[in-house]
């Protein structure tokens, strides 16, 4: 019992050193990031009518956003507060010159996310900097009131006369002790609230940063606008696909497997031998362009997705791929056909990319099922030269494009020297449950795949 309490209390004053520091942290961000911010904004929207501010805004707004995305990403990492934003990218200039610059801030002051981050700032620099400051505060106040009684009272009263602890003046032991317990107290406050205090930052920036209903419902509208013309654009390019391989491939096999018959039809009375060879030519194209129109088919819909469904294609085609391939694949059952189409033909792109770009000896694959979330979780972690970006072009953009009109979202974390990390959610629901779901191959695990 007392070796469990002990390892309760040290947790417990873990938590609250960790609070305190991170409150700390957040206190230097709020009480001095914040108050700059917003002074450097006034100054530069100031001198827009002077033709400097044209320049200098969209570099200020540009610290603007990437302090609320930090502040974002540490409410999430650090007390799992989720503040989301609009999923509207920073805006970038698309012209030169000074018509360019001018109509890259007006379209940053027109953007209803630069104004509710602006507004956030003030709040941010006051309350949410006095509730970061507590976790430390408390901590260390308390920390000052048992100095105190322990004798540190002398000097300081010696210095300086009378010390105001708190609300108490401070002169002799009597009141120095006084100051001690108030010190602990305090300390006793900093740890039992600590990091709840924190959370309480965090939640208020949640409260500050979120969205509107309204703006959330404009966003979702330009979204479904974007996601329907790449769907429009992805089914185009894939009957051109389509036609392309028909035309090049399989048809042209057929038209030369009619003329050969055509020829052992002229020849099979005068050169019997000479029509063996066609008609055996003529059995190779059909063979070839059978093989041909299952590649076909299969690059369409794999027959592998249609009845064993996303676990099983996904380790078939790790099975497939060059270099080791690790998978941990845990689904609840069949999900949605249009679900398992996209995230197949994704991940089929992302362990190519792996294959191809990244150099790597290793790729870890993972695809998992969250029922609080109701969302499928895909990850490709490669141990390559990391570098990828998904905006430059690459199949990382066609992936977000094909994701995007089920609502999907694309992260990649690819630093210089790697590893790569691709992250893949989609909101779904199974079809099935476990129960439902087909059974894994025989000898199939967990374990590493290879070719």
């Amino acid at each position: 019992m007392s070796t469990g309490t002990s390892r309760m209390s040290a947790e417990r004053l873990r938590q609250a050193l960790t609070a305190a520091a991170r409150g700390a942290a957040l206190t230097l961000l709020s009480a001095a990031g914040s108050p700059l911010l917003l002074a450097l904004i006034a100054l530069s929207l100031s001198l827009i009518p002077l033709g400097v501010g044209l320049y200098t805004t969209p570099a200020v707004l540009g610290l603007l956003r990437a302090h609320a995305d930090r502040r974002r990403h540490l409410a999430q990492r650090w007390s799992g507060v989720t503040v989301p934003d609009d999923g509207r990218p920073f805006p970038r200039r698309t012209r030169p010159g000074f018509t360019g610059h001018a109509a890259h801030t007006f379209r940053l002051l027109q953007d209803p996310a630069t104004w509710r981050d602006a507004r956030w700032l003030l709040p941010d620099a006051t309350l949410g900097s006095l509730l970061a400051l507590l976790p430390p505060g408390l901590l260390a106040q308390g920390v000052l009131g048992v100095v105190l009684a322990a004798g540190g009272w002398r000097p300081v009263v010696e210095a300086d006369g009378t010390h105001w602890y708190t609300f108490l003046p401070v002169s002799s032991q009597t009141t120095a002790t006084l100051a001690g317990l108030l010190g602990l107290v305090l300390i006793t406050l900093g740890l039992r609230f600590g990091p709840a205090l924190v959370r309480r930052h965090f939640l208020l920036t949640r409260a500050l940063l979120l969205p509107t209903g309204k703006q959330a419902l404009t966003r979702r509208v330009e979204r479904l606008q974007e996601t329907r013309y790449d769907a429009v654009d992805s089914s185009a390019a894939e009957l051109r696909r389509i036609e392309r391989d028909l035309h090049d491939g399989a048809q042209a096999r057929l038209v030369a497997m009619g003329m050969n018959l055509g020829a052992v039809e002229a020849l099979i009375g005068n050169d019997p031998e000479q029509a063996r060879k066609l008609l055996a030519q003529a059995r190779e194209n059909s063979a070839e362009a059978l093989n041909e129109l299952r590649d076909l088919v299969s690059g369409i819909h794999p027959p592998v997705l249609a009845e064993r469904g996303l676990g099983d294609a996904a380790r078939a085609l790790a099975l497939r791929m060059p270099l080791p391939v690790e998978t941990d694949i845990d689904l609840p059952g069949r999900l949605p056909e249009p679900v398992e189409s996209a995230a197949y033909f994704s991940v089929s792109e992302l362990l190519t990319n792996a294959v191809k770009h990244s150099a790597a000896e290793r790729v870890l694959l993972s695809i998992g099922h969250r029922p609080e979330d109701r969302a499928l979780r895909i990850s490709v972690r490669d141990d390559g030269r990391g570098g990828a970006d998904a905006t430059g072009g690459s199949g990382l953009l066609g992936i977000e494009r094909r994701l995007g009109a089920f609502d999907g979202v694309l992260t990649v974390s690819s630093p210089a020297g790697g590893p790569t990390v691709v992250t893949i959610e989609l909101p779904c629901t199974p079809l099935t449950s476990r129960a439902g779901a087909p059974a894994p191959a025989p000898g199939d695990s967990h374990g590493p795949a290879r070719a």
